[in-house]
């Protein structure tokens, strides 16, 4: 091995566009940004949504309705779905971890309880919030509601 033998790792060695180093290096004079306007100059930054100057989408588009920030969005899940878990995994409490194993909620969830379908099991569910059908239903069954805080 000798030091004109030498080169750098296949890949290693990128060749890169040396801007604003004279003209001689093709890339000189305006640095390849062209000439005048916002995007030729330092610090330019385009901001999101930014149509050149043309009024923005997000701003054309008329607005309606109201969009409550304090409303709590819940994840209904009926009887029906209660009783075939109840049979499927064989269980007489309900719980969040319950439902959250077999796939009918996720961690961050708020579960209600609605009264679509016919229960049949004695189970004990726990849950954010109950329909009062549903909350009669597992009652004349002679199940339990527990309401998580």
């Amino acid at each position: 091995m000798k030091l004109h033998t030498l080169k750098p790792a296949e890949g290693s060695v990128k060749k890169i566009k040396r801007i604003g180093r004279g003209t001689g290096s093709g890339h000189g004079g305006t640095s390849t940004r062209g000439h005048k306007g916002a995007k030729s100059r330092s610090g330019y930054s385009m901001k999101a949504g930014f149509e050149g100057g043309q009024m923005p989408l997000q701003r054309r588009i008329p607005k309606f309705g109201f969009k409550n920030v304090n409303r709590v969005e819940y994840k209904g899940i009926n009887l029906s779905t209660i009783q075939k878990l109840a049979e499927k995994a064989n269980v007489s409490e309900i719980t969040f971890e319950v439902l959250r194993t077999n796939g009918l909620a996720s961690k961050n969830d708020l579960i209600k309880i609605l009264g679509n379908g016919e229960l049949k099991s004695k189970v004990v569910v726990s849950a954010h919030a109950f329909s009062e059908s549903a909350k009669q239903s597992i009652e004349k069954v002679g199940g339990g509601v527990n309401v998580i805080k």
